[in-house]
Formats: C-alpha cells, structure tokens, sequence
C-alpha cells in the first residue's frame, strides 16, 4: 500500500509530503490522520532535526476534504449529527492538534491548490513559500459547510481578521501574488524553485541550536493565546534552561573566536 505521508530526513532537516496526488493530497482516511500523528510524534523525540518542510506531491499541496466522500457520507461524513462531529474530532483534527505540538519550526512549502482544509494546512505550519502556481481558498462556505479543522482559529492570526473574513465568507480562491500582499505567504518563487528556496530556509533554521529552536517555536505559539506577564514567566523559565545548555557555550566560543558553531542539542 503507498504511504499516505512520504517522511525523508537529509540531515537536520524532515521533508513531508502528502502523497496521494490521484485525489488531489486530499486530507481523508484514519491511515494519513495517524501519518501525521506519528511523524510528528517521531520529530519531537528526534533533537537531530531542527527543521521540516511540508508539501504536496504532484501538482497540487491539497484539495482539503474528500467531496466525493462528502456526497456520498463516507468517511468522517458518515453518520448522524452526533457521529459527524465526533468523527471529526478522532478525524480531521488529529491533524491540527499534532502539528500544533509539533517542537519543531515548520515550512509548508506550497505547489499548487490549497483548498478548504488544505489552506488551512498550510496555516498550521509557522513558514509559508508559495510557488507560482499556489492558489488558496477558505471556500467552506461554498459547500454549506464550515471550517471544521480550526480555520477560523488558524486563519485570522496569519493574514488578520478583515482578510479571514473575507476569504471564509466570499470562498473565493486568491492566487499566489494576493496572498502574499495578504501575509498569507512570505514569499513567491516560481514553480522550479519552490523546494530549493524551502531548502535553503530549512538549511538557515536548521543552523541553531535545536533546543533553542523549540523553545522560541513555543514561547511564540503560547504567546498567541497568554497575556505579557504569563509569557514573560515562561521566557525566564526557557532562557534559565538556554542559559546552561552546551549548545549556549558553544555559540558563545563561536562568536568570540570567530568561527562557525557546532551544535549537537544539549
């Protein structure tokens, strides 16, 4: 059976690709939901990687949920009221919760159509690169349907409110130049270029201190839901801790004799 979630290590570096470009790197079945737990599950117990790269293979980074499966009430589709949500719940969701503990600074690097659930995908991630040929969409709405993979939570806090709004209640598709003038992207390379520059900005993360990594990747995302006091607090616990690791010694010879640092996570 193929793998739904192809997970290459090169080095410090994680490259994952949803791999089922016959239904568009649709985002459906308990096989890919467990993919993505298991891969991130595996990345925070791994210190050796410092960086991840998510794309999509073939054309398109992901067509979101499975229409077909929508119509005909399969999948997590399937059911009463009742059963949809829970299967939402131990579905779809399981992807949002594993990234969102996911240690490690994320890049989704995005080749194509990001619909539905598939932008909200690439909201998940801390670093968006789009290719030329990206096109995003919070078209839900166009389905009946709402965000039901945290898009309205993700969304707003990468290109705003007015923008989220707008995208979520128009469902209109914006392509790889409006997004990046909505910050929804931080960059546009052409098509050929896309994993390269993905690459490149993995390799310049992928450069410090895996700890060091981890702990600014979550001051940031508790950041996004505390008050200035409370993270504060967990600043001075995080930097007490960076303050007597190896890897602090060793970025301070670095810098004082004036060569490039080796780190090596402790």
């Amino acid at each position: 059976m193929t793998e739904p979630l192809l997970f290459e290590q090169d080095g410090a570096v994680v490259t994952l690709t949803i791999n089922r470009p016959e239904d568009r790197n649709a985002l459906a079945g308990d096989d890919l939901f467990a993919a993505f737990e298991e891969a991130c599950t595996r990345i925070n117990r791994d210190m050796s990687v410092r960086a991840v790269i998510l794309t999509g293979a073939g054309k398109g980074f992901s067509s979101g949920g499975n229409v077909k499966q929508m119509r005909d009430r399969e999948g997590i589709f399937a059911g009463s009221a009742g059963e949809v949500r829970a299967n939402y719940h131990h579905g779809i969701q399981r992807i949002p919760r594993a990234l969102w503990e996911l240690d490690v600074p994320t890049i989704a690097a995005v080749n194509g159509p990001a619909i539905g659930a598939g932008c909200d995908l690439a909201c998940m991630c801390d670093i968006r690169i789009a290719s030329e040929t990206a096109v995003f969409a919070e078209s839900f709405v166009k389905l009946g349907i709402i965000p039901g993979d945290g898009g309205a939570w993700l969304l707003p806090r990468v290109v705003g409110l007015s923008r989220a709004c707008e995208m979520a209640f128009t469902g209109d598709a914006i392509d790889a130049q409006a997004a990046l003038s909505y910050g929804l992207v931080s960059r546009v390379v052409p098509a050929g270029e896309l994993l390269p520059a993905a690459r490149a900005l993995a390799a310049r993360i992928a450069a410090n201190p895996p700890q060091a990594l981890r702990w600014t990747k979550r001051l940031i995302r508790e950041g996004m839901n505390t008050t200035l006091p409370a993270l504060l607090q967990l600043s001075a616990a995080f930097q007490d801790m960076a303050h007597h690791t190896a890897d602090h010694r060793e970025a301070m010879a670095a810098f004082f004799e004036k060569r490039s640092p080796e780190f090596q996570g402790r």
